[in-house]
């Protein structure tokens, strides 16, 4: 079996039918869905036992958090690969083959992944909102996935998916009981062991602004433990020097971004230390109009452009984790 297709559950009784939907429209038919319902409240599981598909299996359990429960669908999983889906996503129906022509394509890759596009929160069909694709996508192989991040988020959860074997052997992959950033903190993980194959077309749709969404949970002022992680490793030697830089960088970016809310939300005492901790981003031009705000702007101003920061860009991922002029 080429994938597994991995779904937690918790709560998403509003769109989890046209999720696995979505899955059962792939033009790969070599899958098994794995939809694990982490206690949810709400009949989201009773919704998906009225499927009849060999392919799918429904797994409750208790609530144990989104770490847990995406440990477990590794574990279970009997495919080649295991491809994430959060339960409010979808899955274009070319998004296996695709990833499969990825791999073919670039073999010494362990996580596979796709462009993304962004659906707001509300009703629709999810084949309506994707454009038209092209026949022969282009892809791209990433050896330095923080380097490539400078760029934007490259990755999402449900745009990946990854090895199964190297998965099992990182065992627990998701560290529990977290949700902040637990998805990029193994996505760089194994980016560190080997490449990224991308394909550059958007092949998975990401809803945003889904009331109790993982991604609206970032406490502000803040280090997400991943980051923390990940400056660990590049100072104990655990990456290659070329690795140690872009993981360096892309923490201090975040700094400067924990620098900009500190800003935002008038406390310039805090912005300033955050500002001094991202002091390694301090030869590029943003650590400098940070500093610049920290003297001159007032903290509206700041939060207004953190705001037009927002709408601008549209990302699913949280502020400090994209790249910003």
């Amino acid at each position: 079996m080429k994938f597994s297709v991995v779904i937690p559950l918790y709560n998403k009784a509003r769109y989890v039918e046209g999720t696995i939907k979505s899955v059962l429209a792939q033009t790969c038919a070599d899958f098994e869905l794995l939809v694990i319902d982490d206690g949810s409240t709400d009949g989201g599981a009773d919704i998906v036992a009225v499927f009849d598909d060999s392919r799918l299996r429904l797994i409750r359990k208790a609530n144990s958090g989104v770490s847990i429960t995406r440990n477990l669908g590794i574990e279970l999983a009997h495919g080649e690969w295991v491809a994430f889906l959060d339960a409010d996503d979808w899955h274009h129906p070319r998004y296996l083959e695709s990833l499969l022509m990825a791999h073919n394509k670039f073999p010494e890759a362990d996580t596979l992944g796709a462009d993304f596009i962004n659906l707001p929160d509300g009703p629709g069909e999810w084949l309506s909102h994707w454009p038209a694709l092209a026949a022969k996508p282009n892809f791209d192989l990433i050896t330095d996935l923080p380097l490539r991040w400078m760029d934007g988020p490259t990755l999402c959860t449900s745009s990946s998916a990854v090895r199964a074997r190297r998965l099992k052997s990182m065992q627990p992959c998701f560290a529990p009981g977290e949700s902040d950033g637990e998805d990029l903190d193994l996505f760089f993980r194994v980016a560190e062991l080997a490449p990224v194959a991308l394909i550059r077309s958007p092949l998975v749709a990401h809803r945003v602004e889904v009331q109790g969404s993982l991604t609206s949970l970032l406490p502000p002022l803040s280090m997400s433990p991943y980051l923390q992680r990940m400056r660990e490793r590049a100072s104990t030697g655990q990456m290659t020097a070329s690795q140690r830089r872009s993981a360096l960088w892309l923490v201090a970016q975040h700094e400067v971004s924990v620098a900009r809310q500190a800003l935002a939300l008038g406390n310039r005492t805090e912005g300033m230390r955050w500002l001094l901790r991202g002091r390694r981003a301090a030869v590029g031009k943003r650590w400098w109009v940070t500093a610049a705000m920290l003297f001159l702007f007032p903290a509206s101003l700041v939060e207004y452009w953190q705001h037009w920061r927002e709408r601008r860009t549209e990302h699913p991922l949280p502020a400090p984790l994209r790249s910003e002029k």
